[in-house]
């Protein structure tokens, strides 16, 4: 990703710091300051393509030539960007653990410029997958144990986010992806079926369904684009085919009442002896709708999702942050109203019984706490450490590892809570720093220059 995907404001703070000379050890926490209502958890999602961004960052000689043009940077900062790399450590939960609100997902520990600059990329990335992540595995877990395959690109907010989310739906249990760049690029399997438009340009319904299943045998037929079950009728008499009988794999149900028709295209292949053809549905499905299919009994192989899940439709955005908690040392908060800040290096503690999650513990980083200790070192020093590139199918095991020891509450549909404390260790810092930063603003001297 280019260098100058950033706000512009930290270009000018960039600019500051290093002409004030403020370049001590910072730490910045990246979180989620409250879930969405419709969630119970999050799935952390996009930490390994945020590790290659970092390890790869660089300025090119058009980005500093491009800044130049705007009046604002000396020749000397301009200058310091041609060798400007991140030489931090980045401390994270692994890819697919669940997380809760106010739990730190990653922290960079790095020069204060440095840390300060990769805001808006850390942020833009982590977001956007987590959202994704984190609704994809409330699709998968409506489903019950049936595949849920992503649709989403061709209505998602642009081609990064395409891919991007795919890799997140993935990683939350997608079985595969419609969408074949991202396929390519990060080793999930890609499906298809066909489109209403296939259909619409033959002559006749049973043409196109003859013509298509031919040339790729084992095709799913789209089975609604003039009457659904007249469809089934048509690719069972295909299948049938006299002397040269033709494979197919699955129909695909688009539209109407998917529980009815479904039920009444499941009978109609069992009685003509096709009971292992497939049924699958889509068709602007969300996991509401999904569970209540599941719950009638209705009886879909597969879940085709696309839109819904591909925006997170009914929580598009998360309310993410990435705040400085220490500088040269010290712990830093923000006094604003609603907008806390932990100061320091912190560390999540999962408490577990019967292997299953029960609380989390915010502490600091060296404040001793039972449970298992979720963020682990992934970057020194600007490299990725050898341990730390996960696959995405490790991050996909990961993730059904860990959300398979949550309550199974968490897992539900229904708002259901889960205990997360400040660790009193972690709350003595925060008041400290409270308290310094309030005599800050309130002593005689404040804001002389």
């Amino acid at each position: 990703m280019d260098a100058l995907f950033a706000d512009l404001y930290e270009f000018t703070m960039l600019q500051a710091y290093l002409g004030e000379g403020m370049e001590a050890e910072a730490v910045f926490t990246l979180s989620v300051r409250h879930l969405p209502e419709a969630r119970n958890y999050l799935v952390a999602c996009g930490l390994g393509p945020v590790l290659e961004e970092l390890e790869a960052f660089r300025f090119t000689d058009a980005d500093i030539d491009y800044l130049a043009t705007l009046g604002l940077f000396d020749a000397a900062f301009l200058a310091r960007l041609k060798g400007f790399r991140f030489e931090g450590d980045v401390y994270a939960v692994p890819e697919g653990t669940p997380v809760f609100a106010d739990e730190p997902i990653l922290e960079v520990v790095a020069p204060l410029p440095q840390g300060q600059l990769v805001e808006t990329l850390i942020m833009n990335q982590i977001h956007v997958q987590t959202l994704i992540a984190s609704k994809a595995a409330r699709m998968v877990a409506a489903a019950a144990g049936r595949p849920v395959i992503d649709f989403g690109a061709r209505r998602m907010h642009g081609a990064d986010a395409a891919d991007l989310g795919a890799r997140a739906a993935f990683i939350a249990g997608a079985g595969a992806t419609s969408n074949v760049r991202a396929a390519q690029r990060f080793g999930i399997p890609p499906i298809g079926t066909m489109a209403h438009s296939y259909i619409q340009a033959h002559e006749t319904e049973r043409t196109a369904f003859e013509a298509f299943a031919r040339r790729y045998p084992g095709a799913t037929l789209l089975v609604d684009t003039i009457d659904t079950l007249q469809g089934v009728k048509a690719a069972i008499e295909l299948m049938r085919g006299g002397a040269q009988p033709i494979e197919v794999t699955a129909v695909r149900l688009d539209s109407g009442d998917l529980a009815a028709l479904s039920a009444a295209a499941r009978q109609m292949l069992d009685e003509a002896g096709f009971a292992d053809v497939r049924i699958v549905a889509s068709g602007g499905l969300d996991e509401y709708q999904i569970a209540g299919l599941v719950a009638r009994g209705a009886p879909i192989d597969t879940y085709c999702v696309g839109t819904r899940m591909g925006v997170s439709s009914d929580a598009p955005y998360l309310d993410i942050t990435y705040k400085l908690a220490e500088y040269a040392g010290r712990g830093r908060v923000k006094l604003s109203t609603g907008k806390p800040v932990l100061p320091g290096r912190k560390q999540v503690f999962r408490t577990e019984q019967a292997g299953m999650a029960v609380g989390d513990v915010i502490g600091s980083w060296d404040e001793p706490q039972p449970g298992r200790p979720l963020l682990r070192k992934v970057m020194g020093k600007g490299r990725i450490l050898a341990g730390a590139r996960a696959t995405v199918a490790d991050a996909r095991r990961t993730c059904a590892d860990e959300c398979a020891r949550l309550p199974a509450a968490l897992r539900s549909l229904e708002p259901a809570p889960y205990p997360v404390s400040v660790s009193p260790g972690l709350e003595r810092a925060r008041a400290a720093a409270r308290r310094e930063a309030q005599e800050a603003v309130t002593a005689p001297d404040a804001g002389a220059g």
